[in-house]
């Protein structure tokens, strides 16, 4: 059975598709754009083996021309296997962004999340922190029923903003824990100053209440 499922999503591009898309439907130039090194043709392969599989489906938008590609209940099912590889690359793998090296949002949020849920316990009483990324890509992470719940969009009355580019908060999760410094010169938060005070204990690796 392990051989059976590798041969279907035991490929680089196919987990990062799917990593890609279990923060919500994406079309074809979504994933073109989050997935910078991958060709056209290769994608177009690589969503069409995944709708074989019964790992996503792609629906025509209401113009007729958009075509969005969501995942099914199996494509979702894959998601603790991205979480387990992403926190394992945190971990283990630790290397941070060339200077070269596009970094992928989803894969920096994701990161996020599974580090959180690893090393900080969701507060009893929930907030909601958003990250600003200056490109335009924003994302919103909430504490809700004792666990860390992602979406992608902006969130407005957020108890802590983080301003960062892509790349800054990518090098800053990938970090050795002590030696991390919020806020720094490349990222900034904003909030009050026991909202900040909380999310920074949070990425020291310090409990939360």
């Amino acid at each position: 059975m392990t051989a059976r499922a590798l041969e279907v999503i035991g490929e680089r591009w196919s987990l990062l598709i799917v990593r890609d898309l279990l923060l919500g439907p994406r079309r074809f130039t979504d994933l073109q754009r989050s997935l910078s090194d991958i060709t056209p043709t290769r994608l177009t392969s690589r969503l069409r083996r995944l709708e074989e599989a019964g790992i996503l489906d792609r629906e025509v938008g209401e113009r007729g021309r958009e075509v969005w590609y969501r995942l099914t209940d199996a494509g979702f099912a894959l998601g603790p296997t991205i979480d387990a590889l992403t926190l394992w690359g945190i971990e283990h793998a630790r290397e941070q962004p060339a200077e070269d090296e596009p970094v992928n949002a989803e894969s920096a949020m994701i990161g996020t999340k599974v580090w959180l849920a690893r090393f900080g316990p969701p507060p009893r009483d929930g907030p909601t922190w958003v990250w600003r990324f200056p490109d335009g890509d924003h994302f919103a992470l909430r504490a809700e029923d004792g666990r860390w719940e992602l979406t992608r969009g902006d969130y407005e009355g957020a108890a802590v903003a983080v301003h960062a580019t892509r790349r800054a908060w990518a090098s800053f999760l990938t970090s050795p824990r002590e030696t991390r410094r919020l806020p720094n010169e490349e990222i900034g938060l904003e909030g009050s100053k026991a909202q900040v005070s909380r999310f920074t204990k949070a990425f020291a690796g310090e409990p939360t209440v």
